[in-house]
């Protein structure tokens, strides 16, 4: 099922690798191995399924003969791509931020295997989850472990004499989002709070917190960032990114005040920027959530309304806008 996705472990220097999978596109995940010099290991997340958290363990025990045992795992939030595979690591501290934990607990592995068996039963997030992911990735093996140890704000590990910083910048991408620094190395592993070449995609927000975390990720003195998707990349993947944030909080608000839904206005913001990222339906869940802050929660879409939108987005339909509007008269597919 999986081997027609590039799958690889990149070594970055300093004892640190990066598990990078495809494209980045919905599902494929990154993770990382952090090393110390005393034969201890730290995981940066696991990923969607049992096999593939296995295939990247078995990849970071032949680089790394000290990851047959795997200390701690970070997840750098709750979402099932980083998360699934927890239950492959026995034994190891497992830390997220409460809001991840909380997360996980709400939303558990059991969840998707239900939507996974019988689609039909949850309507538009039965059709999405089957067309993006359902039929990609083979969930019989995934597991509910949350982390067993939590926090907010920041906490320092020390891993093997290296110093690992543990920073909470949630809530943005989910409710508990954290990035994970490693000084000596001038490296960050950062979760979803980056995609490098794709769309990003708001489940909390607000969008502030969200360009915020871009602030705080571009101060760090790093040279080489990992990305929850996507190829490892440096700095200016991230200001990318930061400028994508800015472009639709400011074109969703100027929808917003001229007065269109927040469906139409994803029609208006999608197409006059990023075009060429990965995955662009999710500027539906995005524009939704500026929305949803501009008017105090008064536009409040459900995620079964947002997400029969992202696939009317995704299959090029026509903006449902049924008045006039800025987007009638343009191509939409």
């Amino acid at each position: 099922m999986y081997e027609d996705t590039k799958r690889e472990l990149q070594e970055l220097g300093n004892g640190l690798y990066a598990w990078v999978q495809g494209d980045g596109s919905w599902g494929w995940s990154n993770s990382g191995l952090i090393t110390g010099d005393d034969d201890r290991v730290l995981v940066v997340d696991t990923l969607f399924t049992g096999k593939l958290t296995a295939d990247m363990l078995a990849a970071y025990r032949r680089a790394v003969p000290a990851a047959e045992t795997v200390d701690v795992l970070v997840n750098t939030h709750s979402n099932g791509d980083h998360t699934y595979g927890n239950h492959l690591v026995p034994g190891a501290r497992i830390i997220g931020s409460t809001a991840c934990f909380e997360e996980m607990e709400e939303r558990p592995a059991s969840m998707v295997q239900k939507v996974v068996e019988h689609p039909e039963n949850f309507g538009a997030y039965g059709r999405f989850f089957t067309e993006t992911m359902g039929s990609r990735f083979d969930f019989s093996d995934i597991g509910h472990m949350p982390p067993n140890e939590t926090f907010e704000g920041t906490m320092t590990l020390d891993i093997g004499g290296r110093r690992v910083e543990l920073t909470e910048l949630g809530p943005a991408h989910t409710r508990g989002d954290i990035v994970i620094h490693v000084p000596d190395a001038r490296t960050v592993y950062t979760g979803d709070l980056v995609f490098h070449g794709g769309h990003p995609i708001i489940w909390a927000g607000p969008i502030g917190n969200w360009i915020d975390a871009c602030d705080f990720i571009l101060g760090l003195d790093v040279d080489t960032i990992v990305p929850g998707h996507g190829a490892v990349c440096e700095k200016p993947a991230v200001q990318a990114l930061r400028d994508y944030l800015i472009h639709v909080q400011a074109e969703a608000t100027k929808a917003y005040h001229a007065g269109l839904t927040w469906d139409a206005a994803a029609y208006e913001v999608g197409y006059d920027a990023f075009d060429s990222w990965l995955d662009r339906e999710r500027v539906v869940a995005n524009v939704a959530n500026v929305y949803r802050e501009l008017s105090g929660g008064a536009v409040n879409p459900t995620r079964e309304e947002i997400m029969e939108q992202m696939l009317r987005y995704r299959h090029g339909a026509e903006c449902p806008h049924d008045g006039p509007c800025a987007c009638h008269g343009k191509a939409h597919a």
